[in-house]
């Protein structure tokens, strides 16, 4: 990991996370919830997030040297109750953009 709660004075929002894959840069959000009832957590990072989240990578890349790989990348973490580790899961490449 190379930043956490990245943001910008250019941009609202944040990127949650921001690492390195091998040689690919990845922009991770994190979703948190203590169930699946109404909707699984990866589904919040809905069209408004996607574009949130594109424009705070656009805005990273911007003070980079070339980056030729990068890509965005879901993480859903479900909250057990303090007996049980959480369940969590990766999504890699999970939405692109334009």
């Amino acid at each position: 990991m190379v930043a956490r709660n990245y943001r910008s004075s250019r941009r609202r929002g944040e990127v949650d996370l921001i690492g390195w894959d091998d040689d690919v840069l990845c922009f991770v959000e994190v979703k948190t919830r203590t169930t699946r009832d109404v909707k699984p957590a990866e589904a919040a990072v809905d069209d408004d997030k996607r574009h949130e989240l594109a424009g705070m990578a656009r805005e990273y890349l911007r003070n980079l040297p070339e980056v030729r790989q990068w890509r965005f990348d879901v993480v859903s973490v479900y909250m057990n109750g303090s007996a049980r580790a959480p369940e969590i899961e990766i999504f890699k490449n999970a939405f692109s953009v334009s």
